[in-house]
């Protein structure tokens, strides 16, 4: 199948006809061709203890049709404790190009749901599409809980810099070293909350008109909830929220979706693509304020140990991630302030 157009939330197939895998995925732009990578689901069901398959990667000239890339990070079935085992937490990769290196670096997360820790792995490579090679595994980047992230280089200097929520607290500015595979020690903190649902996680930045960006969500695992836009004039803040950028959705679910990232199409003048994913296809929005409040519960609570699951009720069901969809919206702005407004169907034509 051809595609012509982007259509939220609807069955996306590569061009061998194939489901996309490319899950709390982000897109890349190398030499004029762009690429497109996430967590890789396709063997992934609810309790079979299968949380990915390594990280999967597509390419395209027009964002529409996509060419299945393969398997640029392969899972390590040998090793169980490997961070890369098909059992191990791992997702949401991140992948930047360091100037200085030369080389292409993956950050991966990787949950440990029995204590609620969360560590990072690093990966390097020469291509894009790799092979790529170890560089650390069970880092604490700071000494803390990373969980969600992004990464961003600074177009001026090459610079980067790690955006990570400091697990069921805030969200941390990090700089990364010159080679951009640890920290360097100095980093702010913003958005302090004192549990889920309230913390910020998903963190999206980008830049434009001299301002930064984040667009973040809250805390509900894999069911969708409130998103939230904030400004600021350097990396490090000072941060200004600015408030829902789905402010017609009625269900307080940012349209079913979590962002993962934020993509500045590199030869538009003004598209900027929040990039989502629908994991819980399923979910009955009518029941996002029972998901926040048991969520309050559960992490208020500080009797009830960690790891303990959150026990819901019969219509709301662990997500298949493995069904997730895509929901790839444009941005508008008016002012400062950032909008996502819901589209059944939009093109890239559409912007200059």
């Amino acid at each position: 199948m051809t595609y012509a157009s982007i259509r939220p939330g609807q069955e996306w197939l590569d061009t061998s006809g194939s489901p996309i895998q490319a899950h709390g995925g982000s897109i890349i732009e190398v030499e004029g061709v762009f690429y497109w990578y996430g967590e890789n689901k396709e063997k992934t069901a609810p309790g079979n203890g299968i949380w990915h398959w390594g990280v999967r990667c597509y390419s395209s000239t027009d964002l529409y049709n996509w060419d299945d890339r393969g398997l640029i990070i392969p899972p390590d079935e040998t090793d169980p404790t490997s961070p890369l085992h098909p059992s191990q937490l791992a997702d949401r990769p991140h992948i930047i190009y360091n100037p200085v290196t030369r080389k292409f670096v993956c950050w991966i997360k990787v949950m440990h749901f029995e204590d609620e820790s969360q560590t990072s792995t690093v990966l390097t490579a020469d291509n894009i599409l790799g092979p790529y090679t170890l560089v650390a595994t069970d880092l604490k980047p700071l000494g803390m809980n990373a969980g969600d992230f992004d990464l961003v280089v600074e177009p001026s200097d090459g610079k980067a810099y790690y955006f990570f929520e400091r697990v069921h607290s805030e969200l941390i500015c990090a700089d990364l070293t010159p080679d951009a595979t640890d920290v360097t020690g100095y980093y702010s903190t913003h958005f302090p909350h004192p549990h889920p649902p309230f913390v910020r996680e998903a963190p999206a930045h980008f830049t434009r008109g001299g301002l930064h960006y984040l667009i973040t969500s809250g805390t509900t695992g894999y069911f969708p909830n409130e998103s939230e836009v904030a400004v600021s004039p350097t990396y490090h803040g000072p941060w200004t929220v600015l408030g829902d950028p789905h402010p017609t959705d009625p269900t307080r679910t940012s349209f079913g979706t979590q962002l993962s990232s934020i993509f500045k199409h590199p030869f538009k003048r003004d598209l900027y693509i929040a990039l989502g994913d629908r994991w819980a296809v399923d979910f009955p929005p009518s029941r996002a304020a029972y998901v926040r409040d048991a969520f309050d519960r559960r992490f208020s609570d500080p009797d009830i140990a960690p790891g303990t699951p959150i026990d819901f009720p019969d219509d709301i069901i662990e997500p298949d991630t493995s069904r997730a969809s895509y929901v790839w919206l444009p941005i508008r702005f008016v002012g400062e302030m950032a909008f996502i407004d819901w589209r059944e169907e939009w093109s890239i034509d559409d912007y200059a």
